[in-house]
Protein backbone atom coordinates (compact mmCIF):
# COMPACT_ATOMS: atom_id res chain seq x y z
CA UNK A 1 0.00 0.00 0.00
CA UNK A 2 1.42 3.35 -1.13
CA UNK A 3 2.64 5.20 1.89
CA UNK A 4 -0.57 8.01 2.85
CA UNK A 5 -0.25 11.73 3.41
CA UNK A 6 3.25 11.75 3.07
CA UNK A 7 3.99 15.32 1.45
CA UNK A 8 6.91 13.82 -0.56
CA UNK A 9 5.35 12.26 -3.76
CA UNK A 10 3.79 15.28 -5.13
CA UNK A 11 7.45 16.66 -4.89
CA UNK A 12 8.85 17.01 -8.64
CA UNK A 13 12.35 17.08 -7.46
CA UNK A 14 14.14 13.69 -6.92
CA UNK A 15 15.19 12.46 -3.76
CA UNK A 16 19.03 13.76 -3.17
CA UNK A 17 19.71 9.52 -2.14
CA UNK A 18 18.53 8.43 -5.65
CA UNK A 19 20.21 11.46 -7.30
CA UNK A 20 23.28 9.93 -5.55
CA UNK A 21 23.02 6.14 -6.74
CA UNK A 22 21.78 6.27 -9.55
CA UNK A 23 25.14 6.71 -11.43
CA UNK A 24 25.87 3.45 -10.12
CA UNK A 25 22.66 1.50 -12.35
CA UNK A 26 23.94 0.03 -15.27
CA UNK A 27 22.93 1.11 -18.83
CA UNK A 28 19.36 -1.25 -19.24
CA UNK A 29 16.02 -0.76 -18.12
CA UNK A 30 14.79 0.33 -14.34
CA UNK A 31 11.89 -0.22 -12.30
CA UNK A 32 10.67 2.93 -10.38
CA UNK A 33 8.62 0.91 -8.54
CA UNK A 34 5.07 2.96 -6.71
CA UNK A 35 6.39 5.31 -9.21
CA UNK A 36 3.49 8.15 -7.89
CA UNK A 37 4.18 11.61 -10.06
CA UNK A 38 7.18 9.74 -11.95
CA UNK A 39 10.20 12.57 -10.46
CA UNK A 40 12.62 9.63 -10.56
CA UNK A 41 11.29 7.90 -13.70
CA UNK A 42 11.68 11.15 -15.41
CA UNK A 43 14.83 12.01 -13.62
CA UNK A 44 16.69 8.18 -14.68
CA UNK A 45 15.04 8.79 -18.37
CA UNK A 46 17.21 11.87 -18.50
CA UNK A 47 20.07 9.86 -17.45
CA UNK A 48 19.55 7.72 -20.37
CA UNK A 49 17.79 4.58 -18.85
CA UNK A 50 14.45 2.98 -20.50
CA UNK A 51 12.46 3.26 -17.16
CA UNK A 52 9.29 1.45 -16.54
CA UNK A 53 7.13 3.76 -13.71
CA UNK A 54 4.59 1.11 -12.50
CA UNK A 55 2.17 2.60 -10.17
CA UNK A 56 -2.07 1.29 -9.16
CA UNK A 57 -2.69 4.83 -9.55
CA UNK A 58 -4.00 5.91 -12.71
CA UNK A 59 -4.15 10.18 -12.22
CA UNK A 60 -0.38 9.31 -11.25
CA UNK A 61 0.62 7.62 -14.64
CA UNK A 62 -1.06 10.22 -16.09
CA UNK A 63 1.76 12.32 -14.62
CA UNK A 64 4.56 10.20 -15.77
CA UNK A 65 4.72 10.53 -19.41
CA UNK A 66 8.62 11.19 -20.76
CA UNK A 67 10.89 10.07 -23.33
CA UNK A 68 11.64 6.73 -22.55
CA UNK A 69 9.18 6.18 -19.70
CA UNK A 70 6.73 3.53 -20.01
CA UNK A 71 3.98 4.04 -17.38
CA UNK A 72 2.13 0.64 -16.45
CA UNK A 73 -0.69 0.70 -14.49
CA UNK A 74 -0.87 -2.31 -12.10
CA UNK A 75 -1.54 -3.08 -8.15
CA UNK A 76 1.31 -5.75 -7.05
CA UNK A 77 -0.62 -6.28 -3.87
CA UNK A 78 -3.91 -7.35 -4.19
CA UNK A 79 -5.80 -8.29 -1.82
CA UNK A 80 -7.08 -11.44 0.14
CA UNK A 81 -9.86 -12.40 -2.23
CA UNK A 82 -7.19 -11.62 -5.50
CA UNK A 83 -3.69 -11.93 -4.41
CA UNK A 84 -1.60 -10.44 -6.56
CA UNK A 85 1.06 -11.82 -9.16
CA UNK A 86 4.66 -10.68 -9.31
CA UNK A 87 4.64 -9.85 -13.27
CA UNK A 88 8.50 -9.38 -13.88
CA UNK A 89 11.05 -12.01 -14.87
CA UNK A 90 14.24 -12.75 -12.84
CA UNK A 91 17.11 -10.61 -13.44
CA UNK A 92 15.08 -8.24 -15.83
CA UNK A 93 16.17 -4.90 -14.38
CA UNK A 94 19.73 -3.38 -14.34
CA UNK A 95 17.59 -1.12 -11.47
CA UNK A 96 15.13 -0.85 -9.21
CA UNK A 97 14.40 2.59 -7.46
CA UNK A 98 11.80 2.25 -4.36
CA UNK A 99 10.54 5.79 -2.13
CA UNK A 100 8.55 6.21 0.41
CA UNK A 101 6.74 3.04 -0.54
CA UNK A 102 6.30 0.06 1.87
CA UNK A 103 4.94 -3.65 1.22
CA UNK A 104 7.02 -6.16 2.83
CA UNK A 105 5.94 -9.26 0.40
CA UNK A 106 7.63 -7.39 -2.42
CA UNK A 107 10.98 -7.50 -1.49
CA UNK A 108 12.26 -10.73 -2.34
CA UNK A 109 10.71 -10.09 -5.94
CA UNK A 110 12.21 -6.73 -6.25
CA UNK A 111 15.94 -8.65 -5.61
CA UNK A 112 15.00 -11.58 -7.79
CA UNK A 113 13.98 -8.82 -10.96
CA UNK A 114 17.44 -7.82 -10.62
CA UNK A 115 20.32 -8.39 -13.07
CA UNK A 116 23.35 -9.25 -12.14
CA UNK A 117 25.62 -6.17 -10.93
CA UNK A 118 22.19 -4.80 -10.61
CA UNK A 119 21.38 -2.08 -8.33
CA UNK A 120 18.66 -1.12 -5.68
CA UNK A 121 18.07 2.05 -4.25
CA UNK A 122 15.24 2.11 -1.36
CA UNK A 123 14.23 4.49 0.74
CA UNK A 124 11.20 4.86 3.29
CA UNK A 125 9.50 5.87 6.76
CA UNK A 126 10.82 4.48 9.38
CA UNK A 127 10.03 3.49 13.17
CA UNK A 128 9.77 7.16 14.86
CA UNK A 129 8.50 8.94 12.29
CA UNK A 130 4.92 8.99 14.36
CA UNK A 131 6.16 12.14 16.12
CA UNK A 132 6.37 13.77 12.22
CA UNK A 133 2.90 12.87 11.77
CA UNK A 134 2.05 10.47 8.75
CA UNK A 135 2.45 7.62 8.11
CA UNK A 136 2.39 6.80 11.75
CA UNK A 137 0.88 2.94 11.08
CA UNK A 138 3.50 0.74 12.04
CA UNK A 139 2.87 -1.66 8.75
CA UNK A 140 4.49 1.31 7.11
CA UNK A 141 7.19 2.22 8.97
CA UNK A 142 10.27 0.32 8.79
CA UNK A 143 11.60 -1.72 11.68
CA UNK A 144 15.20 -0.52 12.81
CA UNK A 145 17.81 -2.16 10.30
CA UNK A 146 14.95 -4.00 8.32
CA UNK A 147 16.41 -2.84 4.95
CA UNK A 148 19.41 -4.65 5.50
CA UNK A 149 17.74 -7.78 6.07
CA UNK A 150 17.26 -7.47 2.24
CA UNK A 151 20.76 -8.82 1.74
CA UNK A 152 20.32 -12.13 3.33
CA UNK A 153 17.21 -12.26 0.69
CA UNK A 154 18.98 -14.30 -1.94
CA UNK A 155 21.11 -17.78 -1.80
CA UNK A 156 22.33 -17.65 -5.10
CA UNK A 157 23.73 -14.18 -5.22
CA UNK A 158 25.32 -11.77 -3.25
CA UNK A 159 23.68 -8.34 -2.38
CA UNK A 160 26.95 -5.73 -1.14
CA UNK A 161 25.51 -2.65 0.62
CA UNK A 162 26.68 0.60 -0.93
CA UNK A 163 25.45 2.38 1.64
CA UNK A 164 22.34 2.42 4.66
CA UNK A 165 21.34 5.26 6.58
CA UNK A 166 18.51 5.13 9.49
CA UNK A 167 17.73 8.39 10.90
CA UNK A 168 16.01 11.85 11.12
CA UNK A 169 16.03 14.15 7.78
CA UNK A 170 15.16 17.60 7.96
CA UNK A 171 14.42 18.35 4.67
CA UNK A 172 12.35 18.32 2.81
CA UNK A 173 9.85 17.96 5.77
CA UNK A 174 11.14 16.23 9.10
CA UNK A 175 10.84 12.67 9.02
CA UNK A 176 12.29 9.38 10.20
CA UNK A 177 13.53 7.52 7.36
CA UNK A 178 15.66 4.28 6.22
CA UNK A 179 17.36 4.18 2.93
CA UNK A 180 19.76 1.38 1.18
CA UNK A 181 22.14 1.26 -2.16
CA UNK A 182 22.76 -2.48 -2.90
CA UNK A 183 24.50 -4.28 -5.67
CA UNK A 184 23.43 -7.81 -6.63
CA UNK A 185 26.41 -9.52 -7.87
CA UNK A 186 27.65 -13.51 -8.28
CA UNK A 187 31.56 -12.10 -8.07
CA UNK A 188 33.72 -9.87 -6.27
CA UNK A 189 32.49 -6.36 -7.53
CA UNK A 190 35.12 -4.31 -9.21
CA UNK A 191 36.87 -1.66 -7.16
CA UNK A 192 36.12 1.13 -10.30
CA UNK A 193 32.68 0.55 -10.11
CA UNK A 194 32.13 0.75 -6.16
CA UNK A 195 34.67 4.00 -6.07
CA UNK A 196 32.87 6.39 -3.06
CA UNK A 197 31.95 9.92 -3.84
Amino acid sequence: MPVPGNGHAAQDVPSPWVERFAQLIPPGEVLDLACGGGRHARFLAGRGYRVLAVDRDPAALERVAAPLVTPLLADLEGSSDAPANWPFGSGRFTGVVVTNYLHRPLFSHIVASLADEGVLIYETFAQGNEQFGKPSNPAFLLEPGELLSLKNGSSTHRLRVIAFEDGFIASPRPAMVQRICLVKTSSVPSSERLRLF
